[in-house]
């Protein structure tokens, strides 16, 4: 079993009500996309906040990612709303 941090900015911490979580997974390789494909499946505002039209940007490490990206062990998993300024 592995663990990755995630974290939540934003609307998404507001919606999740929580701003940061561990979450275990069966065992890298594991991709971006298969951890939101996890956090989906638990339904309701998970899946409406990442599953439907709504646009959100990912980042491991500090790093911005794709859903093709991998994770390791201890990875920090970010997802937030894109930002614009002004």
């Amino acid at each position: 079993m592995s663990t990755l941090h995630l974290r939540y900015f934003a609307r998404l911490r507001e919606q999740f009500g929580r701003d940061a979580e561990p979450l275990g997974i069966p065992a890298v390789p594991y991709t971006v996309g298969d951890v939101i494909d996890l956090l989906i499946a638990r339904g309701g505002v998970w899946a409406e906040e990442l599953g439907g039209p709504r646009v959100f940007r990912v980042a491991v490490d500090q790093e911005m990612a794709t859903l093709d990206t991998a994770v390791h062990d201890g990875a920090e998993l970010a997802i937030f709303p894109p930002v614009t300024g002004g």
